[in-house]
């Protein structure tokens, strides 16, 4: 598999997460910040990551099309993974206590992921 559909596959994903978190913050933030999910402060925030992930799932996949210029886009992802990644471990006493590790693998892997394809490209 080549590094290009490698950032495509971590782009539709991204994407595909962000606009689960836009349509329906409530059920997929809970899963990440539980109780917090329930409440409209909490999905507003959520709602935001969620179009924050959109934007940068639609740059990166523009970009890998056009077959230049993809490697910010892929540095703005390792920088809101990097985020998502040090909230969660700060907030980790008051989440679910499943969403620290799953958060840490998935954002964790995606920021690595992220690292390599950012050198592979462009």
């Amino acid at each position: 598999m080549t590094a290009r559909t490698l950032a495509r596959i971590q782009a539709l994903s991204r994407l595909a997460l962000g606009v689960g978190l836009v349509a329906a913050p409530g059920p997929l933030a809970g899963a990440w910040v539980g109780a917090a999910a329930d409440h409209r402060p909490g999905q507003t925030l959520a709602m935001g990551l969620g179009g924050r992930d959109v934007a940068i799932a639609l740059g990166t996949l523009q970009r890998l099309t056009a077959r230049r210029g993809a490697r910010a886009w892929l540095r703005a992802g390792i920088a809101a993974d990097l985020a998502d990644l040090a909230a969660t471990v700060r907030a980790r006493r008051d989440i679910p206590a499943v969403s620290v590790p799953v958060t840490v693998a998935l954002a964790g892997g995606s920021v690595l992921l992220g690292a390599y394809l950012q050198a592979a490209l462009d």
